[in-house]
């Protein structure tokens, strides 16, 4: 679980947001759209707490992960500033991911983002094509200087993006487009904010599964820093129950 991953390309895609393409052993998992690794920032007591952000595309062939995320914080303005040969300490896989066998070939499915939370959307996009389920995509933004993977997600589909400020694509949330669009879907699978995750638990009417953005301690469910409670009145951690949960599993 803990790997020594090297660093081999490093992108700033968007205003702040980076892709890193880290070079690690890839034989030994079976990895799932929506995990995350756990990325120690540094040696330095100033960031003694490892930084959770989502694979955004895998590469067996050449044993590779990308991870995609925001530089807002001191701990990832610090990750961004990483060279390319750099040594990168990683926990991976963490997370129960998207199950892709929820879906089958010939299904249409939604797949919505929002902001950070795209990119994760991104693998289970590619795989569920893959397995012959067709997709379209709602990726919602700030605004236009903060969109990005659009082109990435018109290879597997139709791809709708939305902004904040009417910036770029549709003047709105993700929830105006999907208003014009309809829900004709089979199922939908989304990940960002919260509260546009808890509108999407509320309102769409066919099944589907849902991504939780949480700050975490440990990852792997010991710490209890990310626990989150359940309709049923029971509770789970995020780290590991999630970050991916069925519609209506969790109170939002």
């Amino acid at each position: 679980m803990l790997q020594l991953a090297t660093a081999i390309k490093k992108t700033e895609i968007a205003d702040t947001i980076f892709e890193l393409v880290l070079k690690t052993e890839l034989q030994k998992y079976t990895l799932r759209p929506g995990q995350f690794v756990h990325v120690r920032i540094s040696k330095s007591t100033e960031h003694v707490l490892r930084r959770p952000i989502s694979i955004s595309n895998i590469d067996y062939d050449n044993n590779e992960i990308t991870i995609t995320f925001r530089a807002e914080g001191p701990g990832t303005k610090k990750l961004a500033e990483i060279n390319t040969g750099a040594a990168v300490d990683v926990l991976m896989p963490l997370g129960n991911g998207y199950d892709i066998n929820t879906a089958e070939a010939g299904d249409h499915v939604l797949i919505i983002g929002g902001g950070i939370g795209v990119p994760p959307l991104y693998e289970l996009a590619k795989q569920l094509n893959e397995r012959g389920v067709k997709t379209t995509h709602v990726l919602g933004f700030n605004s236009k200087k903060d969109v990005f993977y659009e082109e990435n997600f018109n290879i597997f589909g139709e791809t709708h993006v939305a902004t904040a400020d009417g910036t770029y694509g549709v003047h709105g949330l993700v929830t105006d487009v999907i208003q014009n669009i309809g829900t004709h879907f089979d199922k939908f699978y989304a990940c960002g904010p919260k509260v546009m995750l808890k509108v999407l638990d509320e309102t769409m009417p066919m099944d589907g599964f849902i991504s939780l953005e949480e700050r975490m301690g440990c990852g792997f469910g010991v710490c209890y820093a990310c626990v989150c409670e359940t309709k049923a009145g029971g509770h789970l951690k995020i780290c590991t129950d999630g970050p991916v949960f069925e519609k209506g599993a969790v109170v939002l």
